[in-house]
């Protein structure tokens, strides 16, 4: 196999001058004081970095990507662009950037070359494009990992480099990640990058209150030390970091860095925009192949190669996500069939306590929101105005279920192929599947509801809902010690 665009690849150069890291980054919160110790004590040697950049049908963002990358105060010391499986012009983009070049930065004169790989038709995918990648970076100290529609800070290469040459227990480290929302065109787009946004927003917060320690280094924005995933190859018996039979290749790789002794962060300053889904069916697509692979880690026993570690520490956030939807499921169904019950009997009194739990969510929303290092009006009104952040719950409800369901059903798909097909505006309804269920599943409870005598009918709601009130309180405390919870000077 050729590959047209493909030049010889320097050897990693050998330890140049030293320079220094700034302690604090400028315009940091003030409150940033208690965690800006990760950056001091960093004068040392410059560490070498290849930047592998898989690329599949990018040909609207590769070009800002490279841009991104060379406009870094600290440049990759190569950039290998992987292109596999595209059917556009991403090989043409990026060769326009293919060559040397020589940049001054605010850390001095840096060198950098940037080589695109056409590998062709690869059965593999994403995967098989960092497994390339990384035979071609394999002996320098740190590999970064970036999409092809992902674009950095100018200091977040300098930011994740400082931190990983400072501790040498550190396997890998990611940026904090987010979407640029100002581009989105359309009022359903707007919708679910407003949710996504608040979503990312709350599982890097998540992470970075525990202790920076990241559940999954995404495959974004996130160095990671060769001398880590060599050990992670070794003991799991794997040619390559990343293996083709999870549906979460970052996910896994997380887990087996972990397992093999190191540390897996959550960078406080490196930042990094990705992109989003501005359909539903794109949203459904992603959203389901993530969760069945988190499924497939979390659950019990092997299906297929990939052994489940349902106590992993990687783990326990992913478990914690899983009952919250659970929960956030059965509160929801249960209260609506309730009430509609009650009012069927007029049997319906209403108590102002139950507006306290949609309250504290919408102040849970609104002060996660505001923790957007740029949370602008469309974060605030999505929180705030509490209808657009239920509908996206239910939205993320259906995608759980469904996940749920495919993974018990034991039915094989390829995600990867339907969450591709459905970014080209393809595939199926299946995103509305749930909530037809949901329909006619309300028709039925209706039918029998009326079948029943006014004791039972009574009976059912005299045991019902203490039952939902209970959970529900439960819920609204938990909800409220997030409410309450000291961010640290943290901001996502």
């Amino acid at each position: 196999m050729t590959f047209p665009y493909e030049q010889a690849q320097p050897a990693p150069s050998a330890a140049v001058d030293a320079y220094e890291h700034p302690l604090t980054p400028a315009g940091m919160d003030p409150l940033a004081d208690d965690f800006s110790s990760v950056l001091e004590n960093t004068t040392v040697h410059r560490s070498t970095i290849g930047c592998v950049v898989p690329a599949y049908n990018e040909e609207e963002s590769i070009g800002d990507v490279l841009r991104s990358l060379l406009d870094q105060t600290r440049v990759p010391d190569v950039i290998h662009v992987v292109v596999n499986n595209t059917t556009d012009a991403t090989v043409r983009i990026a060769s326009e950037f293919s060559g040397p070049h020589e940049i001054t930065t605010e850390l001095g004169e840096q060198f950098t070359e940037v080589f695109v790989h056409d590998i062709g038709k690869n059965p593999d995918k994403k995967v098989g494009a960092l497994n390339y990648g990384y035979s071609l970076v394999e002996g320098y100290d740190y590999l970064l990992g970036v999409d092809g529609d992902t674009t950095a800070d100018r200091r977040a290469v300098e930011y994740l480099e400082s931190e990983a040459v400072s501790d040498s227990r550190i396997g890998g480290i990611s940026a904090i990640y987010t979407i640029d929302d100002q581009p989105i065109k359309g009022t359903i787009a707007k919708f679910l990058i407003a949710g996504q946004r608040t979503q990312f927003a709350a599982f890097n917060l998540q992470n970075l209150l525990r202790g920076r320690n990241m559940a999954v280094l995404g495959g974004q924005f996130s160095i990671f030390s060769t001398t880590a995933l060599r050990d992670v190859m070794k003991a799991n018996h794997q040619n390559s970091p990343w293996v083709k039979d999870s549906e979460v290749e970052d996910s896994l790789l997380s887990l087996q860095i972990k397992s093999a002794g190191y540390l897996t962060k959550i960078s406080p300053f490196a930042r990094a925009e990705v992109g989003g889904m501005t359909t539903l069916k794109g949203y459904d697509a992603q959203q389901v192949k993530w969760t069945y692979g988190a499924i497939e880690l979390m659950w019990p026993g092997q299906r297929g190669d990939t052994k489940g570690q349902p106590f992993h520490p990687n783990l326990r956030l992913r478990w914690f996500e899983n009952f919250s939807m659970l929960t956030n499921l059965f509160v929801r169904v249960a209260f609506l069939t309730l009430l509609i019950a009650s009012l069927s009997i007029n049997a319906f009194v209403f108590s102002p306590w139950w507006l306290l739990p949609p309250v504290v969510a919408m102040l849970l929303n609104l002060r996660v929101a505001r923790a957007m290092k740029n949370s602008n009006s469309r974060d605030i009104g999505f929180a705030v105005f509490m209808i657009p952040a239920e509908m996206f719950m239910w939205i993320r409800i259906s995608h759980f279920l469904r996940s749920w369901t495919r993974f018990l059903s034991r039915k094989k798909v390829d995600n990867w192929a339907m969450q591709a097909k459905a970014e080209k505006g393809g595939g199926s309804i299946g995103h509305w599947v749930p909530f037809i269920l949901l329909a006619i599943v309300a028709v039925a409870v209706a039918v029998i509801w009326n079948l029943l005598s006014p004791v039972a009918q009574s009976a059912i709601l005299w045991v019902g809902w203490p039952v939902v009130g209970v959970v529900t309180v439960i819920q609204t405390v938990l909800m409220s010690f997030k409410l309450f919870r000291r961010h640290q000077g943290f901001r996502v």
